[in-house]
């Protein structure tokens, strides 16, 4: 798939996806000066990047903590 429909599909602008491959979080291919990725490649990389319950708390402090809000 072209570079424009993998970012697309990842919900990222080319620029992000050109970084994440240039630091090896999701493989592609130059063909020429066309840059290509597998699809199966960038169903994995969103499958990876799958948020785990309770991995998030630091997102949303306690902001009721402190006035005596129970």
């Amino acid at each position: 798939m072209s570079s424009k429909d993998a970012a697309q599909r990842i919900g990222i602008t080319s620029r992000t996806l050109y970084r994440f491959i240039d630091e090896g979080q999701i493989p592609a291919y130059r063909i020429g000066r066309v840059i290509r990725l597998q699809r199966s490649d960038v169903e994995s990389f969103i499958e990876q990047s799958r948020v785990q319950p309770g991995t998030l708390k630091h997102l949303y402090p306690d902001t009721d903590a402190g006035n005596g809000i129970v």
